[in-house]
């Protein structure tokens, strides 16, 4: 008993350290992003003069936003009371540097809420110690491209925060709160409605496992081996479909996911009366089949998650899965390379704002010949197998949720940002098993670097366009 209380004190003062000292470093970069960014930069230009409307008590709506005001609001409520406790002016309450300082806040939350949805996927594994949870929590908190984004007046920080938070209340069972909470992500940013259907997903998969266990036993089968998804779901189907016309079945789950099932009622409502999912201006968010996102995705993930994805083992036994099922293999590159084909769209952001790195990404790798787009399908096809590979320790009915979100979430956006890759990846790495200490330090590092070549080019190497005076900036 002495000893689990010794080790729980010990991991309580890793994750104070741990708080404490990226708090530290972001205060820090905080000082000197607003030391140089005095004005709104990018996406700030909507989203600053906003807030501080609302902060003075004006509710015009600029129709240039796409996004509901749930940042405004929140924003407005942690600021204004300082007027009133502390006694600052409205002046400097509503002032840029105080509701940047807001998504800083949003950031210190992420860090204990990643760290608290560690302890709760690893509670069974006393394998897992406790500076292997911190250091997790630690890892994903300076994820490159959310990290980045603490810094400026974007959603980002607050929107992960309201969908972790309702994750986390999801897997301890408090489902009202949960929904709730998936509201305040809903007001942030309007594709969240799928993570709220992920956690609706999430307490079904349980149940279905459960039901399906029964139905095992009953047949003295075995569980399926987890050898790849398409295969398990062929298995599934008809278990499903008979699972499905059973109305006892549907009752229970019914009354599981009902805080849910209205949430999407209400968002249902939502895109009726507004006329689709896009608030404002809609010309540049439209909604369309872009198939390649989700292999963009793969991509993404394989390269921040290489610690844990690649190695020489994988790739020589995705070889040898290819040679043995060659056939399967060969339709889906030929299912692939026609998505590729016909549905892979450009958007005029992607070709004409040198700023972001998915330019330079898009112009040095798929623009340089007509033909790399299909050359890559391969890598594709191996990132999404080591990613599902990666999660075999998850039911198959856990993974049909997760792929599906995955798929809806990524698919319909037309503009390649990785900003929308932020909540996909982050509950991606949640849900993988505990890595090692080696490689948890690894992609630490990793993290560490990509962070400190992003800031260095954002605050030092600056640019100017030639029709415009104003100072350019690289970013995510």
């Amino acid at each position: 008993m002495d000893v689990w209380l010794k080790m729980e004190k010990l991991e309580a003062y890793y994750l104070s350290a741990a708080l404490s000292c990226t708090l530290l470093v972001s205060c820090f970069l905080f000082s000197i992003i607003n030391r140089a960014l005095r004005e709104p930069y990018m996406d700030e230009i909507f989203h600053l003069p906003q807030a501080q409307r609302f902060c003075w008590g004006s509710f015009q709506w600029d129709p240039m936003i796409t996004t509901l005001p749930g940042l405004y609001l929140i924003s407005v409520g942690i600021v204004k009371p300082a007027s009133w406790i502390i006694g600052w002016t409205q002046h400097v309450v509503c002032s840029i540097g105080m509701l940047r300082f807001v998504n800083l806040l949003f950031s210190i939350g992420n860090f204990y809420l990643l760290y608290l949805l560690f302890c709760k996927f690893q509670q069974r594994n006393k394998a897992v110690s406790g500076i292997q949870r911190v250091l997790s929590a630690l890892t994903v908190a300076v994820f490159p491209t959310l990290y980045f984004f603490n810094f400026l007046y974007y959603t980002e920080a607050g929107s992960v925060f309201f969908v972790l938070f309702a994750y986390l209340m999801c897997l301890y069972g408090y489902h009202k709160t949960s929904a709730l909470l998936g509201f305040c992500g809903f007001m942030f940013r309007q594709t969240n409605i799928v993570w709220t259907v992920f956690c609706a997903g999430n307490i079904i998969s349980q149940k279905l496992m459960e039901a399906w266990k029964i139905e095992l036993q009953k047949k003295e089968e075995k569980l399926p081996s987890n050898q790849g998804l398409l295969s398990e779901c062929k298995k599934m189907l008809f278990f499903l479909f008979n699972y499905a016309m059973n109305f006892r079945n549907l009752s229970v789950l019914i009354g599981l996911t009902w805080p849910y099932i209205l949430l999407i009622i209400v968002f249902i409502v939502f895109v009726i009366l507004n006329g689709g999912i896009v608030v404002g201006d809609r010309s540049n968010h439209e909604v369309c089949m872009n198939f390649p996102q989700l292999f963009y995705f793969f991509s993404f993930t394989l390269f921040f998650s290489f610690p844990h994805l690649l190695s020489l083992a994988k790739i020589k036994t995705f070889l040898q899965l290819v040679w043995k099922h060659w056939g399967k293999f060969v339709v889906l590159t030929a299912i692939s390379l026609f998505l590729v084909w016909k549905f892979t769209y450009v958007h005029k952001y992607l070709l004409a704002d040198n700023r972001h790195y998915t330019f330079y990404v898009w112009k040095r790798i798929y623009q340089r010949h007509e033909c790399v787009k299909y050359l890559l399908v391969p890598c594709y096809l191996f990132a999404g197998w080591t990613i599902a590979e990666s999660l075999k320790s998850k039911s198959i009915f856990w993974k049909m949720a997760f792929f599906i979100c995955i798929f809806v979430v990524t698919v319909s956006q037309k503009l390649l940002e990785f900003r929308y890759f932020i909540l996909p990846y982050i509950i991606y790495r949640l849900n993988l098993p505990m890595p090692p200490l080696p490689k948890l330090l690894c992609e630490l590092g990793f993290y560490i670097i990509i962070n400190f070549v992003t800031f260095h080019l954002f605050l030092n190497k600056t640019f100017q366009w030639p029709d415009n005076v104003g100072i350019q900036r690289f970013m995510w």
